[in-house]
């Protein structure tokens, strides 16, 4: 169970209670399972933190971003890094699994910022950092009136840094942006996307991807909660569902698995799609001849190179 999609730790605990009690009476969840929620540090309170432990929340994932107050300012958050670090000290003291979000290549970041960030999320001990290049999305301030950013190359100096240093660390890097402690403490939720699971999309904006045994379909509820809530009184949540063209399956897998830096196991890609592995020999063999993919240990993986050039490799496998 993942609760994200914004910040619901401004939710009070009771209702988090009441949510996953109302879940557990539809699902049969596994008695260890995975209970995520995400959580901004500028609402972060020790007694509420606490709540949702008890409210049965099993993992906090802290969006921190920075801990340098100019760059947190820039980025538009609430919170600095005093109360980014109070956060991280509240949560581990109730919770066995955290996770800070982290991005580099901010607006006017150097090398040495961004690797005093890293320092000191390996410095507090979580056993969890996910750890992205800023993106400037469509219809946003910074899309509209970009702020001066670093360069590709030092973009990609800020990429090795964060690898080199966290791998030192003791973390493994086992996906493009995630890096964990021990394998227990790889998010769970985030790794049935990479192998093209199923997962059940639930409130407002929320995607969901499912499959029966003749079609695989994505779908969305309503965005706006005002229709959303309509909806629910009339049994009608969807905004939109549509089914997965059989000739987009082999992009669609590929361009979850092959996020995952130990790759799948071939078999997987026909139990998740219906489709023979012939459906990708053709592009698996042209990406291999550049250099972007290889099997080690039976598993089909990026190589380094396609690792550093995803988006290439990817693009072999769309229609």
């Amino acid at each position: 169970v993942f609760i994200g999609g914004g910040t619901p730790s401004l939710m009070r605990a009771e209702t988090a209670e009441a949510l996953l009690a109302a879940l557990r009476m539809r699902l049969p969840l596994h008695p260890g399972a995975e209970v995520t929620l995400e959580a901004n540090p500028g609402t972060a309170e020790a007694a509420k933190f606490a709540a949702f432990r008890g409210a049965g929340v099993t993992r906090l994932s802290l969006g921190v971003q920075s801990f340098a107050d100019a760059k947190l300012a820039a980025l538009g958050r609430i919170h600095d890094g005093a109360e980014a670090r109070r956060a991280i000290e509240l949560a581990q003291r109730h919770f066995e699994r955290v996770n800070l979000d982290l991005m580099y290549a901010l607006p006017g970041q150097s090398l040495a910022q961004a690797e005093a960030d890293i320092a000191t999320a390996i410095a507090v001990g979580v056993g969890h950092v996910s750890a992205y290049h800023l993106t400037l999305e469509p219809n946003t301030p910074f899309h509209h009136a970009p702020p001066p950013l670093p360069d590709d190359e030092l973009a990609a100096d800020m990429q090795e840094m964060v690898e080199d240093r966290l791998a030192g660390a003791g973390f493994g890097h086992y996906e493009t942006s995630a890096f964990a402690r021990s394998t227990d403490q790889r998010c769970r939720h985030n790794l049935n996307y990479w192998t093209f699971g199923d997962y059940l999309g639930i409130g407002a904006g929320a995607h969901g991807k499912l499959s029966n045994h003749e079609t695989i379909w994505r779908e969305a509820r309503h965005r706006n909660p005002r229709a959303y809530l309509g909806g629910a009184a009339r049994g009608d949540f969807l905004s939109t569902r549509q089914d997965v063209a059989r000739a987009d399956l082999p992009g669609e897998f590929m361009m979850n698995a092959l996020r995952l830096n130990d790759g799948f196991p071939p078999a997987l890609f026909t139990e998740r799609t219906g489709l023979p592995l012939s459906a990708i020999e053709k592009s698996a063999l042209a990406a291999r001849r550049a250099g972007l993919l290889e099997t080690v240990d039976g598993l089909l993986r990026p190589t380094r190179q396609g690792r550093r050039f995803l988006n290439r490799l990817l693009a072999g496998f769309l229609p």
